[in-house]
């Protein structure tokens, strides 16, 4: 299960797991999730959640999973304690969960969308200069594959994390491009790698001697269940919460919604005894998130055999007792949140803006890359970072010199998107004006 970098016991301080944290933490990628929005539009309220604030609150949740079940699995398997400790195991799985959302554009799943919209509607152009493979890939962005690839990115963007991080990172272990998906696997719903990073991911599986299926799918690390499990619990737990916040759901609506999670754990007269709203909300998110902790390391220790030979592949939080209280406020949060007009703007916004950038850069790209540009593509191209200008004139091929541009894109800010798009699209002038 952790094939790849073992320690000895006696090493203590800062294992090989802990420094995977430390290099993410400090990293750009993640730097940047402080301002990338999460579900509401950021500026307008301080309660809440950006990607960098729940990207904490799942790695926390990580770690605890990954603990408890580093615990229960090496009293179970007695010998795996003369290499790990509990502590190995949430580490991973807290560094992983840490980096889940690294990869995703501004704007998050609008800026996906709008990125592999304007390959779509512009593959005359396009597709006949990459290989299917490639182009499956370029209208299809994919913030899981992305975040694989800064994380393995030569340069000062790769950060040389070991190989049970980077497995648990992976939750889809396959290609954009199979002959077919097995839509009851949990692991295929999306895939986890872009074709540039082809190599790197089929020597991490079979250096970690991983599950193989098929020449392009892998079954997963076992630790990218509880990735997985503390995205889960996070998204769905926490939105419930901001929604609460921002009067999108009734105070009463949010406690049935939590009561239904803790069951006979749920305290009506203990509750009443807090002052304010905003904390009866906190307490019952706290309450909920640890009772689904340990919903999903039970389930986990149940299914270990199953998991190890690639026989169960749902996610945990889809299994649990509380999958139907789950389903619930999974099924509220869609009508009114996700939905709510302020969330939709910031969608189409993003839309727009990512759409109009890569109007603005790919003919430059295409062109620089061809070493015949024209004026405007020279200016434009300019406007580029100086390494993504170098790295695009160096690629050996269109696909290389798109990922390029894309990797740039897709590492903006909200902020910085928004900025740039209104600059290059004249509807401000440089200085603000």
């Amino acid at each position: 299960m952790l094939v790849g970098a073992t320690h000895n016991q006696d090493q203590v301080n800062r294992t090989v797991f802990d420094r995977d944290f430390d290099r993410i933490i400090f990293s750009d990628p993640f730097r940047r999730l402080q301002d990338k929005t999460q579900v509401h539009p950021l500026p307008e309220q301080d309660f809440v959640h950006t990607r960098l604030t729940h990207s904490l609150e799942v790695s926390s949740v990580g770690r605890s999973l990954g603990r408890e079940v580093g615990t229960r699995v090496i009293e179970k398997h007695p010998i795996l304690k003369e290499q790990f400790s509990a502590h190995d195991f949430g580490a991973i799985v807290a560094a992983a969960a840490l980096a889940h959302d690294i990869g995703n554009p501004p704007f998050g799943h609008s800026g996906e969308e709008a990125i592999s919209a304007y390959f779509k509607e512009n593959e005359e152009a396009i597709k006949p200069k990459v290989s299917e493979g490639e182009w499956a890939d370029l209208i299809s962005f994919e913030g899981n594959a992305q975040g694989f690839r800064l994380l393995n990115k030569t340069g000062h963007e790769g950060l040389k994390l070991s190989a049970p991080t980077l497995a648990a990172f992976t939750k889809y272990p396959r290609p954009s491009k199979i002959d077919s998906r097995d839509k009851t696997r949990r692991s295929q719903k999306k895939f986890g790698y872009y074709q540039s990073e082809k190599e790197i991911f089929n020597s991490l599986e079979k250096s970690l001697h991983t599950l193989q299926f098929s020449p392009t799918q892998w079954g997963r690390h076992p630790l990218a269940f509880l990735v997985e499990a503390a995205d889960d619990i996070c998204y769905h737990i926490i939105d419930l919460e901001d929604g609460c916040n921002l009067g999108l759901i009734s105070l009463e609506e949010t406690v049935q919604l939590y009561a239904a999670i803790l069951g006979e754990k749920f305290n009506p007269e203990k509750l009443a005894k807090l002052k304010s709203d905003k904390e009866k909300v906190g307490v019952l998110r706290a309450l909920s998130i640890s009772e689904l902790i340990d919903q999903c390391v039970t389930l986990f220790m149940d299914k270990e055999a199953e998991i190890l030979s690639g026989d169960f592949d749902q996610s945990l939080a889809d299994v649990i007792p509380a999958k139907n209280a789950l389903g619930d406020i999974i099924s509220v949060s869609i009508d009114k949140i996700y939905r709510c007009r302020t969330v939709l703007e910031k969608e189409a916004t993003g839309y727009e803006v990512l759409y109009g950038l890569l109007e603005v850069f790919t003919i430059p790209v295409l062109e620089n890359y061809n070493g015949v540009p024209t004026h405007r593509s020279k200016t434009f191209f300019r406007l580029l970072p100086r390494e993504t200008q170098q790295e695009i004139k160096a690629s050996s091929s269109v696909y290389e010199a798109l990922r390029a541009m894309l990797d740039y894109i897709a590492s903006m800010t909200d902020s910085s998107a928004i900025s740039l798009f209104r600059k290059v699209k004249g509807i401000s002038l440089p200085g603000g004006r």
